[in-house]
């Protein structure tokens, strides 16, 4: 059997309909289930930023999740395919009309996605002080907690309607399937498998 961890929301949905396509069957949560086992599948329903985590360490062999998580995650996983659901980018969000200033000693710079942010300051050789925020991002340049702030954006409108405008783009991201090392030589082939189907229908 395969496990395979699934994002809760959107991205979860968009891909059970990709394995109702790649088996002709259908693949539904009931009743806010969080695990659901359809032959030789147990899909596990968590919260993105978790996905990598349950395949890290093995309590999924496979996980569904967005490059931007991967990233900020750092941890030592295969990536199988690109299954191009979810597609968004990780931006800067700046007051409207201003630019990052690039000359300045150190940008403060607000942030779910704090390694990710470090890793592109310092491939500039710039400093810049991360603060960790969890929710509201896009208040933090108003209020002059941060500079700017680095987000994910997918038509950018809800920075607009808060007096931000898009920045540079850091990073394109969207779902990936993703696979446990170890569970990967496992079950090689059951793995390969699943991942031409899904080819096939994307």
């Amino acid at each position: 059997m395969l496990t395979i961890a699934l994002p809760k929301g959107r991205i979860a949905q968009e891909t059970l309909e990709k394995f109702e396509k790649a088996f002709d069957d259908k693949f539904i949560f009931e009743d806010r289930k969080l695990i659901l086992e359809k032959g030789n599948f147990r899909f596990l329903n968590v919260r993105n930023q978790d996905v990598p985590t349950y395949v890290m360490h093995g309590a999924a062999d496979l996980g569904v999740v967005g490059l931007d998580v991967l990233e900020e995650k750092e941890y030592d996983l295969i990536k199988l395919l690109n299954l191009n659901l979810g597609k968004c980018k990780l931006a800067f969000g700046l007051r409207k009309g201003e630019e990052l200033d690039f000359s300045k000693s150190e940008i403060k710079v607000a942030t779910k996605h704090e390694k990710i942010a470090k890793k592109y300051f310092e491939q500039k050789a710039m400093a810049v002080e991360i603060i960790k925020l969890y929710g509201s991002i896009e208040l933090a340049p108003i209020v002059g907690l941060s500079d700017c702030i680095v987000d994910i954006v997918e038509t950018g409108t809800t920075m607009k309607q808060n007096g931000l405008e898009v920045g540079p783009t850091i990073m394109e991201s969207s779902a990936h399937l993703i696979a446990n090392k170890n569970a990967f030589y496992a079950k090689k082939q059951a793995i390969l498998e699943l991942k031409e189907r899904l080819e096939k229908v994307l």
